[in-house]
């Protein structure tokens, strides 16, 4: 793990390892996102992150009943059905047409709910910006997840690796932001806290945030590195 340090200064190895991984993001990961964008027809790549969502979806519905939202939890096992079954496995979302929402939840979240603090920032090698609560976070939410429990390894470990591609494709949306910003560090550290404190508290950010940047709206979201 690397740290930002407490007192606001950065510390260099936080902003050395996202040096690291900008290029390789900039040099592999977004020309292949960029070419699966291009290429792939839009059903089909709509088709296949509706897969990957349904099977994952399990993560909040856990995570819905461990924050006590029942109401949410309930819309969510709905959700789930009717795509498995009327979208055919998951590649249609039906459930959209039918009223059922979509929420986002992760253990993250749910220990955020009940009051653990952030901590500090966090750049991981490879996977990105976290902060101390939501790094160990991603080994709870990793059990959660419908492939967690498919055989063979091979099957688990595709959806996975597709999973995680598709975020990378979502991510084409704040690459020119990252890229012409001033200071990419700040920008992508300020966007991944103020996102998070938004999703912890359902959109209704206390003017008490502990400690994150608040200026965020939904209109603003993009998956960031």
């Amino acid at each position: 793990f690397f740290f930002q340090a407490e007192d606001g200064i950065r510390d260099s190895s936080v902003t050395g390892v996202q040096t690291c991984a900008l290029p390789i993001y900039r040099h592999f990961l977004r020309p292949l996102a960029e070419a699966y964008r291009n290429r792939v027809p839009e059903p089909i790549r709509n088709g296949l992150a509706n897969f990957v969502a349904n099977i994952e979806y399990t993560e909040v519905i856990l995570n819905d009943a461990l924050q006590l939202k029942l109401k949410a939890a309930g819309q969510d096992v709905a959700r789930v059905v009717v795509n498995t079954t009327l979208g055919v496995g998951g590649f249609g979302d039906p459930a959209s047409r039918f009223g059922l929402p979509v929420h986002n939840e992760d253990f993250g979240q749910t220990l955020g709910y009940w009051g653990v603090p952030p901590g500090p920032y966090l750049v991981l090698p490879l996977l990105g910006s976290s902060d101390l609560r939501d790094a160990p976070s991603w080994i709870a939410d990793a059990d959660a997840v419908g492939e967690r429990y498919l055989d063979p390894p091979g099957v688990r470990w595709g959806i996975s690796s597709l999973s995680v591609f598709q975020i990378r494709v979502q991510a084409l949306a704040a690459s020119e932001a990252i890229d012409n910003a001033f200071d990419p560090y700040a920008l992508v550290r300020d966007a991944y806290l103020a996102r998070r404190n938004y999703l912890v508290h359902d959109g209704n950010v206390p003017n008490d945030d502990g400690g994150y940047d608040t200026d965020y709206s939904p209109a603003e979201e993009a998956t960031v590195e």
